[in-house]
């Protein structure tokens, strides 16, 4: 089936959700500071008369900071969601969303207690139709407004307190590159002052966990968005690539015959728009992005400055990385030694773990090495090669987490830079999540990567583990099974009594033999 027929056919399906929730976005729930909406399952707020949920006080995480971002009272992010609202709906069992309308991820069914486990595959080697039905469900996305969702386009202090809201229409893409703006974006102070060392995703414990959420809820919204349940995405392992090999039409969109930083034409993409690229522009007008169309993807791969980043990375710095055995050590910044996050991020050398700021690498390399809208943090997701290169670094993240099995207290609880406590709710998500609830292996979230799933990594990472515990206590267990065969012929010999003398009571009153009609009709019960 063609691009086309495939998109034309999506076009009649509706589409979902991910920020401000539509129906929150009023000056009645601003100045109430409660965003608890009806269930239309049920007509309850949050579909308390199902038992789904019920509207309660957000508890916010009172553990103390790091010393990064020295001020108080000045950004909306801060104590997320407080600013805007101080209600919302907590829900029950495993379900989930902004009215508990949603079932958790890895939970399907009416009553959401069905599990499921998807796998995402690499990009080459999902058939030619997969292919060619993710990119139409991406430009589908990009297409198609979002029905429960809108985005802020000012702070609450221009909303008047929320008196006066200023939200805006956007499509299901863009939110979701809209999102990555704002947890990014630069802090404005009192005045023409910025402060920009600033981010509520990146740079700290949270960049994993933070991009982990992101990836599945648009995962969840495409699913919603197409009527795809089994849609999963596509990772592109970049491992020893000589070069961009998902830049190419028949993928991600190749290089335009006359202007290396433009798309061929020949591509979905090169028709897109981006939005919130233009930081300095919104800094100096004191404004947030409002979502305008700011010109076309740029992308301009491998024609980077190689003095930052001389080369894709390598699987022998993968592994290297993953052989880290702290989450986050030191400063937990991007100035952190030994941390397997600050250098799959890339702010550490993948061969000596120490902080290196003048190199990027791993997750950092890729972004540079684009040389066009995906170099930039706050605009990077306008570039749909996001996706599929951030797939890969969580892949790389549950690796880790299978080989070292860290509990969930690994995750700092205190002390992070803004944002990146374990108990901090992350931004600028609704339906709330806390850092620390993905800190989590992928399979509890209900999906796995194909390349992960094999039999070899089933056995180590799972039967392992159960294997040495019952190594440990080998001698309790050979304990239980001498008393339990004890208990067993005890039990076995009274039984063989009891039955020989209800034998020798039966022979003196029954015949010897049974016709063959008269066996037919015996039945046999045990009775214990």
């Amino acid at each position: 089936m063609s691009l086309f027929a495939v998109t034309f056919l999506l076009g009649i399906l509706q589409p979902s959700s991910a920020q401000f929730p539509r129906v929150c976005a009023t000056s009645e729930s601003l100045l109430k500071k409660e965003c608890c909406p009806l269930w239309d399952g049920d007509g309850s707020l949050c579909g308390e008369l199902s038992n789904r949920g019920t509207c309660q006080d957000i508890l916010l995480s009172h553990a103390p900071l790091g010393p990064q971002f020295p001020f108080s009272g000045v950004d909306d992010r801060e104590d997320w969601p407080s600013v805007f609202y101080n209600r919302t709906c907590q829900c029950n069992a495993n379900f989930m969303g902004f009215n508990c309308g949603e079932c958790k991820f890895g939970f399907s069914g009416p009553n959401c207690n069905e599990r499921r486990l998807q796998v995402r595959r690499n990009i080459f080697q999902i058939t030619a139709r997969e292919k060619n039905k993710f990119l139409a469900y991406l430009n589908l996305a990009k297409r198609t407004p979002s029905q429960d969702y809108v985005i802020a386009t000012g702070t609450y202090a221009q909303m008047n307190n929320g008196s006066n809201p200023m939200f805006s229409n956007i499509n299901v893409y863009d939110l979701f590159v809209w999102m990555h703006y704002y947890v990014s974006r630069d802090t404005l102070l009192g005045g023409s002052s910025i402060w920009r060392d600033i981010d509520f995703a990146h740079e700290a414990p949270g960049f994993l966990p933070w991009h982990r959420l992101f990836l599945l809820m648009w995962e969840n919204e495409i699913q919603k968005l197409t009527g795809d349940e089994n849609f999963t995405i596509p990772y592109w392992d970049w491992r020893d690539a000589e070069g961009c090999d998902i830049c190419t039409d028949e993928y991600m969109g190749g290089r335009h015959p006359t202007n290396p930083n433009l798309l061929s034409p020949a591509s979905f993409f090169s028709s897109w728009q981006v939005i919130c690229s233009q930081s300095e522009e919104y800094n100096s007008q004191r404004a947030l992005c409002n979502a305008t169309n700011e010109g076309p993807i740029l992308r301009n791969p491998g024609n980077h400055d190689k003095t930052r980043t001389p080369r894709l990375p390598s699987s022998a710095e993968v592994e290297f990385c993953l052989s880290l055995t702290q989450y986050e050590s030191g400063s937990m910044d991007k100035l952190a030694n030994f941390s397997f996050r600050n250098t799959l991020e890339g702010f550490a050398d993948p061969r000596t773990a120490i902080s290196n700021i003048s190199q990027s690498s791993l997750h950092n390399a890729l972004h540079i090495y684009m040389n066009g809208s995906m170099s930039q943090v706050q605009g990077s997701a306008n570039d749909p090669i996001f996706i599929l290169h951030h797939a890969f670094v969580d892949s790389i993240f549950e690796q880790w987490l299978r080989r070292h099995r860290p509990l969930q207290e690994v995750y700092p609880a205190a002390n992070a830079p803004i944002g990146h406590n374990r108990e901090y709710y992350m931004v600028p998500f609704i339906p709330l999540y806390r850092n620390g609830e993905f800190f989590t292996p992928s399979r509890e979230l209900g999906y796995d990567y194909e390349y992960l799933a094999d039999p070899v990594n089933f056995f180590q990472d799972y039967l392992m583990p159960y294997l040495e515990q019952a190594r440990q206590i080998w001698a309790w267990l050979v304990g239980a099974a001498v008393v339990g065969g004890i208990i067993a012929a005890l039990i076995t010999g009274l039984i063989v009594r009891g039955c020989s003398k209800k034998r020798r009571t039966s022979e003196e009153t029954q015949p010897l033999l049974l016709e063959s009609e008269d066996y037919q009709s015996v039945s046999y019960q045990s009775n214990l």
